[in-house]
C-alpha cells in the first residue's frame, strides 16, 4: 500500500511497524515519525483509522477477559520468531475445547 508519493518515513516501514505505533511500544521519535507520515499519506492513515478501530472493538468486547499465562507466552514466543525472521512453524499449538479435550482438525 503506498499513496505513489516519496516520503521520509516509507509506507512499508510504517505498516509493518503498525501495532507497534498503536499500542505505544515504540520511542517516541519513532511514533512522531509515524504521525508526520500519516499527515502526509491518506491510504496508511486509513490503514491506521482501521486498525485502531479493530482494536477498540476487541477491548470493549474482550477487554475484561483474562488471558492465560500460558497463551500469553506461545504468542509472545511466535512474535519474537516472526521479528527475529526465524521460519515458524504452521500449526505448533493444540487446540481444545472447553473440557481440554483436543479438536480434530477438519478437512
Amino acid at each position: 500500500m503506498s499513496c505513489g508519493k516519496p516520503h521520509e518515513t516509507d509506507c512499508s516501514e510504517v505498516l509493518d511497524h503498525l501495532y507497534e505505533f498503536l499500542d505505544r511500544e515504540m520511542p517516541d521519535s519513532d511514533c512522531t515519525k509515524f504521525e508526520v507520515h500519516f499527515e502526509e499519506c491518506s491510504p496508511c492513515l486509513e490503514k491506521y483509522g482501521l486498525e485502531q478501530a479493530v482494536k477498540k472493538l476487541v477491548k470493549r468486547c474482550c477487554g475484561s477477559d483474562d488471558v492465560p499465562s500460558d497463551l500469553r507466552s506461545k504468542v509472545m514466543g511466535r512474535i519474537d520468531l516472526i521479528r527475529s525472521g526465524q521460519a515458524v512453524p504452521e500449526q505448533d499449538v493444540t487446540l481444545t475445547n472447553a473440557a481440554d479435550q483436543p479438536i480434530a482438525k477438519e478437512a
